[in-house]
């Protein structure tokens, strides 16, 4: 084991409610395994609890089977048996006082001044159920604890839900996850935003005409009916990922690179947002939708959901930012697009290709080998002035350093072991969002069918008009060497 004061914190015993779910055993468990086998956690004991009526090996076996299937990175066999060997569990019908003595075991194993990290994989029904067992476990004190979204429905429960949580922990204990904003791209819009003064002079409503933030997914319910009914994709994605994202785009300089100062300038930009008008929302559900088990067969869920947002500060006044997110789509990406203003008169013929392409356009490719591409105009080689659209472009994956990317929800495990929240939403961020909302959850337009592998209802279009959603490209990424 590397010395715990050059890992960055203290030891810590993380307690993984909902152990034996899909979470944990594709993200949280490798994860884990990674982090403890690395030079940049802190030396770790974990204790899984679930409805699971499991003992020790039981859940070993478990993670052992996660580790081998969903890790990315190569570990000897013999690592992952010992590390395995190392893990608790304690079925949550043993109740509070059996979870306690457990963790307090495995603290007593790291020695030294240990420090308790909560993981609530949980459904949100769930979530104050473990909160309370932690409180009758004692387990409070010295102690964080990661939170997966939904936080709330609206503001009303978001409000109730921030409330009945401050009765055990402080805000400064709770980290309420996004996973978005682990990922190696998410952060690298702060480093190319505040890091290079070709841009940052120019990241305003000046220069820039519009804003796209678009994710769409290929995937269907996988099975999540009972979550994904009552929530839908504005709940599911906008509020908690899309909105997030929005945040890094348009924020302020903070007056550090700490997770105080970022946290205050997000939070400035969700107050400038303009409550959202339903009337430039645009709600779909794919054909089909209704026919998955648990779905309702009159259901008015959402699957897909475009809008536009307005921010009104100085910075962005005037500038539309453009959403979309759903299921079902013709592709998964993870693409913000910068458009830019073109110039306010071309000095070139009519038929020398000026204009045709769009505008010039900075992109950020947020899948996980993260890609940034701006493109231009330029003359096309021959006689004349004929020019083509150009791209400057650069891959993650070109980057001698590639292999040093942390899977997000590592970086965002890390991070709360080091209590770092600049990744984390607050609970005043998150209630404004609600709020933004608001009027669209009072107010939702009606659902409108699109077919599956589309990209959504054709009244997308008239949102974004006069201009034009960059998925599908016209052109594709260039490969990596």
């Amino acid at each position: 084991m590397v010395a715990t004061e050059k890992r960055g914190a203290a030891p810590h015993v993380v307690v993984l409610f909902g152990a034996t779910g899909d979470l944990a055993r594709r993200k949280l468990l490798p994860g884990l395994f990674h982090l403890s086998m690395s030079k940049l956690a802190p030396e770790l004991r974990i204790v899984g609890t679930s409805l699971d009526d499991l003992d020790d090996d039981g859940f070993r076996r478990i993670a052992a089977e996660a580790c081998e299937q969903f890790s990315h990175t190569t570990v000897p066999a013999e690592d992952r048996k010992q590390w395995v060997q190392g893990l608790r569990y304690v079925p949550q019908a043993a109740g509070p006082g059996a979870l306690s003595t457990t963790v307090a075991e495995e603290a007593a194993g790291l020695g030294g001044d240990v420090k308790l990290l909560h993981y609530l994989s949980v459904p949100p029904k769930a979530a104050i159920p473990a909160i309370r067992t932690l409180e009758q476990a004692g387990l409070v004190k010295n102690a964080g604890v990661v939170m997966e979204k939904p936080f709330g429905t609206d503001l009303d429960s978001a409000v109730a839900l921030n409330a009945s949580i401050h009765e055990t922990f402080d805000e400064s204990q709770i980290f309420r996850i996004d996973h978005f904003l682990g990922k190696e791209p998410a952060q690298n819009i702060l480093a190319f935003r505040f890091a290079n003064g070709l841009f940052e002079p120019i990241w305003n409503r000046t220069f820039i005409d519009h804003i796209q933030i678009d994710i769409p997914e290929k995937l269907s319910l996988e099975g999540r009916a009972a979550f994904y009914e009552p929530t839908g994709a504005f709940k599911d994605m906008v509020v908690t990922h899309l909105f997030q994202v929005l945040a890094f785009v348009a924020m302020e300089a903070p007056t550090a690179l700490a997770s105080d100062a970022i946290g205050v300038e997000k939070n400035k930009v969700f107050r400038s947002m303009v409550p959202l008008d339903p009337r430039n929302v645009v709600r779909g559900q794919y054909r089909g939708y209704r026919d998955e088990p648990g779905v309702a067969p009159d259901s008015d869920t959402e699957t897909f959901v475009a809008l536009k947002c307005e921010i009104d500060n100085w910075r962005w006044a005037g500038v539309p930012f453009y959403l979309r997110t759903g299921k079902c789509l013709a592709e998964g990406q993870r693409i913000i697009s910068i458009a830019f203003r073109e110039p306010p008169k071309s000095m070139f013929p009519p038929g020398s290709g000026v204009g045709a392409h769009g505008p010039d356009h900075l992109t950020f490719d947020l899948a996980d080998q993260s890609k940034v591409s701006l493109s231009f105009y330029g003359k096309r080689p021959g006689p004349g002035m004929k020019l083509d659209k150009h791209s400057l472009q650069f891959g993650l994956a070109d980057t001698d350093t590639v292999g040093d990317v942390l899977e997000a929800y590592e970086r965002l495990i890390l991070d709360a072991m080091r209590g770092d929240h600049t990744l984390y939403t607050t609970s005043e961020g998150i209630e404004r969002l609600w709020e933004v909302s608001a009027p669209l959850l009072a107010d939702p337009p009606p659902v409108r069918g699109y077919d599956v592998g589309s990209w959504g209802p054709n009244a997308i279009h008239q949102l974004i008009t006069p201009h034009a959603w960059r998925l599908p490209f016209d052109r594709v990424w260039r490969s990596s060497k």
